[in-house]
């Protein structure tokens, strides 16, 4: 090493000396000398590691964490690839995945955004090849990582994109606890819309009511307390998560500062037709959710997606048949056409009748909430 650096003060003080050595030739020397003085150093530490014969990561994150203090970070990120593939040749998952976690998040606390997105992206990497599926340990891991990474960098889309990758395996879109994580990160930053998305994905409906609360009092209009939380909630159950959407209406309509209520009835006729909607959908009675659709359907006409959420729902929880397209009579004239076939193949024709009739008088009797 001494050699390469002696070298380059040659060539330099040719350069001051003759016109012959150009500066180009300069800095290619000078850039392949600090390549070559890192191949070097690296071998001398493993070298001196099976000398050692080191047991564990411990002497290994300690030289690697010295060369990042010491602001060594382009020799400090080879050396942490050297490794990774090392590790990952040997199958040593465990010390690897601490390696690379500790040292992203140390690259990361220096504002070295791209070699701390690159180890944070190998680290995902060696939890796929692993077989990992300890969420619960590599959630909030992966989230504190991914606060960290900056919002101006591409990679820290494929990191998480990557991770939600990873942990399909705990639910089909990923697992709820990692979406959970996303959101509350998002959350953070003021990104509501994308906090929004990932909560649908999770099982916390009470972090998901406070996010629309947030939301709707900072970004949107005094008639739109309604709104926010319908979409929500039909988005939950076309998802077939009733849990969650019931934790989330109920926490949101007892924590919104314009609504305060428990229950029934409330000021506006979205949030009794969405009570009325979450109580059908535990009788599974067909029957109540026409009436239900009919009695609401103004409320219901206010924004065109919520069509397409309870045709999906119907479907779901209540047997309904996907109406023909292109068919006449729109969408209520369509679910009317289900309901009565729906009445048709019915075995038990007595109790759906009788709780048919039941379900108009319950509305009948609440008809003041509109």
């Amino acid at each position: 090493m001494l050699f390469f650096s002696h070298f380059t003060r040659v060539c330099l003080s040719m350069r001051q000396s003759t016109p012959f050595c150009r500066e180009s030739d300069v800095a290619n020397i000078t850039h392949l000398t600090v390549k070559i003085t890192t191949y070097l150093k690296l071998k001398l530490f493993f070298v001196d590691m099976a000398a050692q014969n080191v047991r564990g990561v411990s002497r290994v994150l300690e030289k690697l964490e010295n060369s990042i203090k010491d602001g060594n970070y382009y020799e400090a990120h080879q050396m942490y690839r050297t490794i990774y593939f090392r590790y990952l040749s040997q199958k040593k998952y465990t010390e690897l995945l601490d390696m690379l976690y500790k040292g992203a998040l140390l690259f990361l606390e220096h504002d070295q955004q791209i070699s701390g997105a690159d180890l944070a992206i190998l680290l995902v990497e060696v939890l796929v090849k692993s077989e990992s599926t300890n969420y619960t340990e590599w959630t909030p891991k992966l989230c504190k990582i991914f606060a960290k990474i900056s919002t101006n960098y591409p990679e820290r889309e494929t990191f998480i994109t990557n991770a939600i990758r990873w942990s399909a395996k705990g639910g089909a879109q990923g697992h709820p606890f990692l979406h959970q994580g996303i959101a509350q990160v998002y959350w953070n930053e003021k990104n509501y819309v994308h906090a929004r998305h990932h909560y649908l994905y999770s099982k916390d409906g009470q972090g998901c009511a406070k996010l629309l609360i947030e939301f709707q009092t900072t970004q949107g209009y005094s008639s739109e307390e309604d709104l926010f939380i319908t979409q929500v909630v039909l988005q939950y159950l076309c998802l077939r998560n009733q849990a969650t959407a019931s934790q989330t209406f109920n926490n949101y309509t007892k924590e919104h500062p314009r609504i305060r209520k428990s229950g029934p009835p409330y000021l506006l006729p979205l949030l009794n037709f969405i009570w009325f909607l979450l109580q059908a959908i535990e009788s599974r009675k067909l029957s109540t959710f026409t009436v239900l659709c009919e009695q609401y359907e103004p409320s219901i006409k206010r924004d065109p997606c919520y069509i397409q959420y309870l045709d999906k729902i119907g479907q779901i929880f209540f047997g309904v048949k996907p109406p023909p397209q292109q068919q006449r009579g729109g969408f209520f004239g369509n679910f009317l056409h289900s309901f009565l076939s729906g009445l048709d193949d019915d075995s038990d024709d007595d109790s759906t009748v009788q709780a048919s009739t039941s379900s108009v008088r319950v509305l009948e009797d609440n008809t003041e909430l509109d």
